[in-house]
């Protein structure tokens, strides 16, 4: 998108990137759940690929005992995936855009294989859009607590461990607790970067 795409080809890669933030959350959670289910298009086109000991092999069980991909961690990453990729590519791609055609052309004609270039060059320039993807994207699996409780093993991840002390449990001051430690790791995590130097070129 931001070297080589152009006009209409770039637009619709853009769409392609924000169309599911369209839909509600919930409505695309609940979607997944459906397609990752013992019913669910992913097993049974495995199922018709003879790929079913591949399915097993993820979820390290066997689907007859009733072990799905919307019961599994591999499920549970996937949802995730779909859901902040996004907030992962934008920022990645703005950061991409800012980089200097002038200096990757100087890298190859010095003699720079596209490794070495992508290494020395474009990473170093385009870290400010990883470090912002990975703060969005971050944070916000750190507080979530509908896609563990629908998609996943239903293990507590902080934002469902909150959800259940302050609702079921009313336990409001260990939730509020609980609460605290994601912005205790965001502000080590936005701490270290700054360290590294990832906001030098915002």
């Amino acid at each position: 998108m931001a070297r080589h795409a152009r006009g209409k080809w770039k637009a619709l890669f853009y769409l392609g990137i924000m169309l599911p933030l369209w839909a509600n959350y919930l409505v695309r959670v609940y979607a997944w759940k459906i397609i990752l289910a013992k019913e669910g298009v992913i097993t049974w086109l495995m199922t018709k690929l003879d790929l079913l000991w591949l399915l097993e092999a993820m979820l390290e069980a066997p689907v007859i005992g009733g072990q799905t991909l919307s019961t599994s961690y591999f499920g549970m990453f996937l949802v995730f995936t779909y859901m902040w990729l996004p907030f992962m590519v934008l920022p990645i791609h703005a950061a991409l855009e800012r980089v200097p055609e002038s200096l990757v052309q100087a890298s190859s004609d010095l003699g720079a294989t596209p490794l070495q270039t992508f290494r020395t060059v474009i990473l170093p320039l385009a870290l400010p859009g990883v470090v912002a993807g990975s703060i969005f994207t971050f944070s916000l699996t750190l507080g979530d607590f509908m896609i563990p409780y629908l998609v996943g093993t239903s293990g507590f991840f902080i934002g469902q461990a909150v959800y259940v002390l302050q609702g079921a449990s009313g336990n409001i001051p260990l939730a509020a607790a609980f609460s605290v430690l994601p912005v205790v790791i965001m502000a080590i995590y936005l701490a270290i970067a700054k360290r590294l130097g990832a906001f030098d070129a915002l």
